[in-house]
């Protein structure tokens, strides 16, 4: 049993119990800006004016939102969360970047379970056909050891290194309505996942969706998905963000509108890491329809370093181990902590910086979750290439993913919670 396999298995084995500050961790009403701030969160951060002062005073210009859930071990193993939250709030909108792949990746093997074809699998030939010129299909995936594209494979390039063209063939498969349908019903109510990524299209062309086929190792065909055309009637959006953006190499002085595009919030993202780490700590129509399998699959690849991977087989000088790992490392290029591993689902577009991730520490036996988003945009203008990864969003996680960790390593746990962590490890 692989060190992937092993965490698996200790996740997945213990009942939970969820204690919070927050009853609900979906993105509802109940969130508001004063509801949403934690005192013991504040006070942390404060305690670090080093890292922290200057955005603390422009948290709302940056749309600097926390959530971190402590988890303690009983005596018998179970784990009880208690999040705490900072600044939190529904309106106030973030571009969720490449956050958004990481339900596609979790739905795409919902579907095919739903789908329930015999011989049809994540590893079966994925073939892709085109609808036009603007919309190509895919029919080899030169990544992948034989050559041929499959949903597994997808979703290793989707969670190893957030690869876009991995996400818009799963958003194809899927389709607008099935992917935005099945998350509502689970109550992400305010999730809209709406469009491709990386991609010119207009609204009603990311509304179309490409034929896709499926194929045994013997070339059978097993599963025939047409192209759809999606009628998928959502709420409207009034998103205007910042005081300019750049089309083409002109500056428009006017607001950027985020109307139509895509919108997941943060708690809504935490709660599906949280939903992926530890099933039974949501009620079952809040969960995803997987097999264990589809669990140990998914974690392995949310925690696997670029380097580590066989199969796609990444160049180390172009993928260093923290390519998507923010917390702890911001963009850093440093060796990462022995025994400690990061399952988690990055973000970065428009200036947004996000990271939703569940950390667990081997040597220390702590674990915890904390998902944040930052802007680095303190121009105002979109689209100009002007942002403040490095100088402020990639800090920010690094500092803040620090000052948790230390603290973790400090703070009274329930009796019996590192001791039961490493033995349930051995």
């Amino acid at each position: 049993m692989n060190r992937y396999m092993k965490i698996s298995f200790f996740i997945t084995i213990i009942p939970v119990i969820m204690l919070s500050t927050h009853c609900s961790p979906l993105g509802n009403k109940a969130i508001t800006s004063q509801a949403a701030r934690s005192n013991k969160l504040v006070s942390l951060l404060e305690s670090h004016p080093q890292y922290f002062d200057s955005l603390l005073r422009s948290k709302k210009d940056r749309n600097i939102q926390i959530i971190y859930t402590q988890i303690d071990r009983t005596s018998t193993g179970s784990a009880q969360f208690i999040d705490y939250y900072f600044n939190v709030a529904n309106d106030q909108y973030f571009y969720p970047a490449s956050t958004v792949k990481f339900p596609i990746a979790v739905l795409a093997l919902q579907r095919l379970r739903e789908l329930n074809v015999a011989g049809l699998d994540m590893n079966s030939t994925m073939l892709t056909d085109a609808i036009d010129e603007e919309m190509p299909g895919a029919s080899v995936d030169s990544t992948a050891s034989e050559g041929k594209p499959s949903i597994a494979h997808y979703i290793k390039k989707i969670l190893l290194v957030s690869d876009n063209d991995a996400f818009n063939r799963l958003y194809e498969f899927l389709g607008q309505e099935y992917i935005n349908d099945q998350l509502h019903r689970m109550g992400y109510k305010e999730a809209q996942i709406l469009h491709r990524l990386s991609v010119s299209l207009t609204e009603q062309q990311h509304r179309h969706t490409n034929p896709v086929k499926f194929y045994d190792s013997t070339g059978k065909l097993l599963y025939e998905k047409p192209a759809q055309v999606s009628g998928m009637v959502y709420s409207l959006r009034n998103t205007k963000l910042g005081t300019g953006f750049m089309r083409g190499n002109v500056l428009v002085n006017e607001p950027f509108d985020f109307s139509k595009k895509n919108r997941l919030p943060l708690p809504d993202l935490h709660h599906m890491i949280r939903s992926v780490m530890f099933p039974d700590d949501v009620p079952p129509g809040q969960r995803f329809k997987l097999s264990e399998s589809d669990y140990v699959f998914l974690r392995q690849y949310m925690s696997m370093l670029p380097g580590e991977s066989k199969s796609p087989l990444y160049n180390a000088s172009g993928y260093r181990d923290n390519y998507v790992k923010y917390f702890m490392y911001g963009n850093d290029s440093v060796s990462m902590r022995k025994g400690l591993r990061t399952f988690n689902k990055t973000g970065t577009a428009y200036g947004f910086l996000l990271d939703a991730s569940y950390i667990i520490d081997h040597d220390s036996g702590i674990e915890f979750m904390v998902s944040a988003v930052i802007s680095c945009n303190s121009d105002g203008i979109y689209n100009d290439d002007k942002y403040e990864y490095d100088s402020v969003g990639y800090p920010f996680f690094k500092h803040l993913g620090q000052v948790i960790y230390e603290y973790e390593l400090t703070r009274k746990k329930a009796r019996g919670n590192r001791q039961e962590a490493r033995g349930k490890r051995q």
